[in-house]
């Protein structure tokens, strides 16, 4: 679901250009060689030795060079060369998971790897769509000018049927939950299709991708009970959201410039110097709803620890932010993989720290007992 222009994460975390190839007003000046070896379709490619430049770190990137030429721009296009969208998507999904696992037990590996897989998938069949519906703004961007569809690698019909070849292999991965999870799962089809458009008429298009991406804070739990148990899923679900607008928000700091001028809104545009204090109330508001969640699913001490770490991570993040250099903002918007992995990884020691209940140890005694016979 991500690689989605404009506003945020999901308008592809595009690429900035560094200051020596933008011009007055944002948008990069430089020759459409220059921009085809910075990699301009997005999410910050890199030239190498340049001054003041990184070079690019993905091994995936590298992955997706080496691939046969002819499948280039379709992995391009679903973003497998830019995997941290993909993190992002995948994590609320793992929480949910874990929260949901019994007592003293590990989370189920197998869903874990399945939602892994759906990540993967939906996220790239995000890009595609927004790609489809962006491709007039990316043209006239030099900087995603060479996204698949826009420099015509790609064709209108391919991108139809790429997307719903990627629809397909995502509905099998869906078939695999029970009914409830299936009904969900596609109930979240109308915000991936939808999102591309809110950067178009509102400045909140982060708060319709938190309500996109962490959709898995929902469906993993019911993928392992059969349903959703409100006191527990509504408030990760909405701790998400604000994750979301946290790191999003930072990360639309880096084009809010081209935004303003090219007509899209954002978050970073309607909070602009008071950015700091609007991220500090979502992040006070993830970690209460955190807590929340935590007290009604019975978490323990490890939960609570790793709770108050990502509080100080996110704090962090935010007193040091400087929302005016596009390389910093990276750099903590980059960073809140480490946030989702720490809250995961407390999720999983909490959920061991608890006793075991009865059912559990009789289930795992007849398992025991089955293994033996057999």
């Amino acid at each position: 679901m991500l690689g989605l222009r404009g506003g945020g994460v999901a308008r592809g975390l595009r690429a900035v250009a560094p200051a020596w190839l933008r011009g007055p007003r944002g948008l990069c000046l430089a020759p459409a060689s220059t921009a085809a070896v910075l990699g301009a379709r997005d999410w910050r490619e890199r030239v190498p030795g340049a001054p003041g430049v990184r070079a690019l770190r993905l091994s995936a990137a590298a992955v997706v060079n080496s691939a046969p030429r002819p499948l280039q721009p379709y992995l391009r296009l679903m973003r497998l060369d830019k995997p941290i969208g993909t993190w992002l998507l995948y994590l609320p999904c793992t929480w949910s998971i874990g929260l949901a696992a019994e007592p003293g037990c590990f989370p189920d590996w197998y869903m874990l790897s399945l939602f892994g897989t759906g990540a993967i998938l939906m996220r790239g069949a995000g890009c595609t769509i927004n790609d489809m519906w962006d491709r007039d703004f990316d043209k006239k961007v030099m900087r995603t000018a060479n996204r698949p569809i826009a420099a015509g690698d790609i064709s209108i019909f391919q991108s139809f049927v790429f997307l719903g070849g990627q629809l397909t292999l995502a509905l099998g991965v869906l078939l695999c939950l029970n009914y409830y999870s299936i009904a969900m799962g596609a109930a979240s089809l109308l915000l991936v299709t939808t999102y591309p458009l809110m950067k178009r008429v509102t400045f909140w298009p982060q708060l319709a991708l938190g309500l996109t991406f962490n959709w898995g804070a929902l469906l993993g739990w019911s993928a392992i009970k059969g349903s959703c148990d409100p006191a527990v899923c509504l408030p990760l679900y909405f701790s998400g959201v604000m994750w979301t607008l946290i790191y999003d928000t930072i990360y639309a700091h880096q084009d809010k410039k081209d935004d303003a001028l090219i007509g899209l809104r954002s978050t970073a545009l309607l909070f602009r110097e008071n950015t700091k204090k609007w991220l500090s109330g979502f992040g006070v508001a993830m970690l209460g709803a955190l807590s929340l969640a935590g007290a009604n699913s019975g978490q323990t001490l490890p939960y609570y620890a790793a709770v108050a770490a990502v509080g100080a991570h996110l704090a962090h993040q935010i007193y040091t932010v400087d929302i005016h250099r596009a390389e910093d903002c990276w750099d903590k918007f980059a960073s809140n993989r480490t946030t989702g992995i720490l809250l995961f990884i407390g999720i999983v020691f909490g959920n061991l720290w608890k006793e075991k209940t009865e059912e559990t140890k009789k289930r795992e005694d007849g398992r025991v007992e089955n293994e033996q016979i057999s």
